[in-house]
């Protein structure tokens, strides 16, 4: 295998991006909002585990204000949840990404629950209370994780776009 074919192309990326855009956008029942998984942070997380010198903060500030505009929260609350949360990922990623799946989940969780803790910040200075739900989609996220990680590796692998 070449190097170009070990790499995956923008597309794969952006279509991934895409994908966890929908998900994040889709409607959930009333009772499931609070466990909706972090979408683009669950993406993100890969591509910074996957393709560390391609995808960082930079490329998470940019996925955070794109969220930002999506959700119509307020601009730079995402940028800075998600910068946060590529930072550690990229600190680690060494470590992270030779476990197997269920320890990568794992060792997920104080990431996404730190991504969280962010946004929970960020609203509550708007002065709306803090809730410990705020934390659920660290936990939801873990548990999509495995499931994530194979499809992505799958679209990494065969991507030739």
């Amino acid at each position: 295998m070449s190097a170009a074919a070990a790499q995956p192309g923008p597309l794969a990326v952006v279509l991934s991006v895409v994908a966890a855009c929908l998900l994040t956008m889709a409607p959930v029942p009333a009772w499931a909002t609070h466990w909706q998984p972090p979408w683009l942070a669950l993406v993100l997380a890969y591509w910074c585990l996957a393709q560390p010198d391609q995808v960082g903060i930079s490329v998470g500030f940019t996925l955070g204000l794109l969220h930002d505009v999506l959700t119509g929260t307020p601009l730079g609350q995402h940028a800075l949840a998600l910068s946060v949360l590529a930072a550690i990922v990229l600190w680690v990623h060494q470590r992270i990404r030779v476990l197997p799946l269920p320890q990568q989940a794992l060792l997920l969780v104080p990431a996404l629950a730190l991504h969280q803790a962010l946004l929970a910040l960020v609203t509550g200075s708007g002065g709306r209370p803090l809730a410990m739900t705020m934390l659920l989609p660290a936990l939801s996220g873990a548990l999509v994780w495995p499931w994530l990680f194979l499809t992505l590796r799958d679209l990494r692998r065969g991507s030739r776009f």
